[in-house]
C-alpha cells in the first residue's frame, strides 16, 4: 500500500499542470464574468422591478387575508358577545317562567281548594235539603195516616152510634135547614 501512494506522488510531482487562460482570464474568471454579465442585462430588463412588483402584490394580498381575517375575528367575537347574551337573557327567562309556573301553580291550588270547598258546602247543602224534604214527606204521611185512622175511627164510632133512624133524622134536618 505503501507503494502505492509512493507511485501517486511521483506522477503528482513529474506533471505539473497550467490552467489555461483566454484574454488572461482562467475558466473561473470567465465563469465570473459570465454571472456579472447576466446580472447585467437582469437589471437592464427590470427584473428587480418585476421582482419586487411581484413581492408587492404578493404583500397586498397577505395584508388583504389578513384584514379579511381580521374583519371575519371581529364579526365573530360580536356573534360570540350577542350568543352570549342571548344565553343569559334566556336564562333570566327561563327563571322568569318558572317562577311564573310556580305562582299559576299556586293560584290553581288555591282555586281547587276553594272549588272543592264550595262542592262539598253545595253537596252538604244538597244533602240537609234532601233530609229536610224526607222529614216533611214523613210528616205529611204520619199525618195522613193519622187523619185516615182518625176518619176510620169516626166511621167506626159513627156506625156504632147511629142507626138508621137517627140517620134519617140528621138527613132530614139538613135538608130543610137548605129550604
Amino acid at each position: 500500500m505503501l507503494d502505492l501512494i509512493l507511485l501517486a506522488e511521483a506522477v503528482g510531482a513529474a506533471e505539473h499542470h497550467v490552467e489555461p487562460t483566454a484574454w488572461l482570464l482562467t475558466p473561473s474568471g470567465w465563469v465570473a464574468m459570465s454571472m456579472v454579465a447576466v446580472f447585467a442585462i437582469m437589471l437592464r430588463a427590470g427584473v428587480p422591478a418585476l421582482v419586487a412588483a411581484a413581492l408587492d402584490k404578493k404583500i397586498a394580498g397577505i395584508r388583504e387575508n389578513l384584514d379579511a381575517a381580521a374583519r371575519l375575528r371581529a364579526e365573530a367575537e360580536a356573534l360570540k358577545a350577542e350568543y352570549e347574551a342571548k344565553l343569559a337573557d334566556a336564562g333570566k327567562q327561563a327563571e322568569a317562567l318558572r317562577a311564573h309556573a310556580d305562582e299559576e301553580a299556586k293560584q290553581i291550588v288555591a282555586k281547587a281548594k276553594a272549588d272543592a270547598t264550595a262542592l262539598i258546602a253545595r253537596r252538604t247543602k244538597s244533602a240537609e235539603d234532601k233530609i229536610a224534604a224526607a222529614e216533611r214527606a214523613a210528616v205529611q204521611e204520619v199525618r195522613a195516616r193519622a187523619a185516615a185512622a182518625a176518619a176510620a175511627a169516626a166511621t167506626r164510632l159513627i156506625e156504632s152510634n147511629h142507626d138508621a133512624a137517627a140517620d134519617k133524622t140528621l138527613v132530614d134536618q139538613a135538608i130543610s135547614r137548605l129550604n
